[in-house]
């Protein structure tokens, strides 16, 4: 009887196989239902070796017929100026959507990933990759219609990751800084787009290449880019925007690597610092001469730390994860002339977690998707406020705020608007804005207009009233 029973499953399987082996055969790529994009739950090992010849990052400029927008505002790094993920322009936006809205400006075809845009002064900048030509590309479009105004491209073979770019350039009116998957650093004048200084930090710092490809944005403080290297010896560096000097360097005795989250700055008992969450926990390090101010390993993500810190105030960082890391709220506390930094609270993941979202501080509150894919509320306790529930589930997208408004994105391209208040979810409006899959690259809104991308598109979205009222 077991025989004849495992023989009746034989041709069921068989057919199963053959249909999974037609599909690569085709396509050159699994089902989607069969991958699991999530960076770290398949529990790969690192693609990357530390072994790399330093990269030549001279390259070509094209110039195209794109023109800057004639628009006021800024996005000029990975969650907006002031690290918040808030846009702070004084414009009035729309609340409810009817049919066709919000209206699509333009779409654009990029390549593979996540990377988010930076923009100013019109202009939208980007770090792509094209699997064609084999090179990094950094982009710069017109925010009016989506063209491109220049773009600066170099050699470097990368393969398909789960996405290849994922990173966010930092931009001032002058200077544009990427941080490419393989850890390439590039500065360029921001308007021609001509190379001014590039860097290597597998070759000069001995960064290894995080899975999955770099996640970690440039940050730019006043005449200096911040990265964080994780590198043999250099933990964290300060680079001199005009010359590409090191100014400072970390100490990495601990062997601490880079991971995919990113740095952010924190002034705290007069002092200027920047928080980041390396291989092995959090650290503070000084802005003045790169000294490390204090350091904890009761923070730390065995697979992917991908969120960056968010900081509360009194010293308090919140911090969060996935693969089971929940979220902890630390207090950074100064003790005569050291500098310490305890939990004051853990949450559980049911309770609150990121894998890839950074969460946002409003008003006192924190917004964030948890790892079931609702959106939560919490207060600086730890304490749920409220919860979308199950009914409305988000995935691994992002989310910004806006004139009061959530704009969060699920894993399919779908748009959902939410009241930004600590009194219940109170759910706007939808609309498919992305037709692809992981539609989970950072945001950007500018002049009332929102950026948002899947995995091979980007789209400008127009979610002001005034600009919709115009038509």
């Amino acid at each position: 009887m077991r025989t004849s029973s495992i023989e009746k499953f034989i041709p069921a399987v068989i057919a199963t196989a053959s249909v999974i082996t037609l599909v690569f055969w085709l396509t050159g790529r699994a089902p989607s239902s069969l991958i699991d994009r999530v960076p770290g739950r398949d529990k790969a090992t690192a693609t990357a070796s530390t072994q790399h010849r330093p990269a030549s990052l001279e390259g070509q400029l094209r110039h195209f017929d794109g023109i800057p927008a004639d628009l006021a505002g800024a996005w000029p790094r990975f969650r907006g100026a002031n690290f918040d993920n808030v846009s702070h322009d004084d414009i009035r936006l729309l609340r409810i959507w009817r049919q066709g809205e919000p209206r699509i400006l333009w779409s654009i075809n990029v390549g593979e990933g996540y990377a988010g845009a930076a923009v100013m002064a019109g202009r939208v900048y980007l770090m792509d990759y094209d699997r064609d030509q084999q090179t990094d590309v950094i982009r710069c479009l017109s925010l009016a219609d989506g063209k491109d105004i220049w773009r600066y491209s170099y050699p470097v073979q990368i393969k398909r990751n789960h996405g290849m770019s994922r990173t966010v350039p930092a931009i001032t009116e002058k200077y544009v800084v990427t941080l490419s998957p393989k850890c390439h650093v590039t500065c360029l004048d921001a308007v021609s787009g001509e190379l001014l200084w590039s860097m290597d930090l597998t070759s000069r710092f001995g960064t290894k290449v995080p899975p999955w490809y770099a996640g970690q944005c440039p940050l730019i403080d006043n005449d200096r880019v911040i990265l964080a290297p994780g590198g043999d010896d250099a933990l964290m560096i300060a680079v001199d925007f005009a010359t590409g000097k090191v100014l400072w360097t970390t100490p990495n005795p601990r062997g601490w690597q880079m991971t995919h989250s990113s740095i952010v700055p924190m002034d705290f008992e007069n002092r200027r610092m920047y928080v980041y969450c390396a291989g092995g926990g959090v650290v503070g390090v000084s802005a003045d001469a790169g000294e490390l101010l204090w350091e904890t390993d009761e923070w730390k993500i065995s697979i992917a730390t991908v969120p960056s810190p968010v900081l509360i105030g009194q010293g308090r960082v919140f911090l969060s994860g996935g693969y089971n890391a929940g979220s902890m709220m630390l207090r950074i506390a100064q003790q005569d002339s050291k500098m310490t930094a305890e939990p004051v609270f853990r949450l559980k993941p049911d309770v609150f977690g990121s894998a890839q979202q950074t969460p946002i501080l409003h008003n006192g509150y924190l917004y964030g998707v948890r790892p079931d894919g609702e959106l939560v509320c919490l207060n600086l306790d730890g304490e749920i406020i409220w919860s979308s529930g199950s009914a409305h589930r988000f995935g691994l997208g992002p989310y910004l705020m806006a004139d009061g408004l959530i704009f969060v994105m699920n894993d399919t391209g779908l748009l959902t608007l939410v009241e930004a208040t600590p009194t219940s979810y109170q759910q706007l409006a939808q609309a498919q804005v992305l037709n692809g899959h992981d539609s989970w690259g950072p945001m950007a809104m500018v002049a009332g207009r929102l950026i948002a991308r899947d995995f091979t598109r980007m789209v400008c979205l127009d979610v002001s009233e005034v600009g919709l009222a115009e038509e």
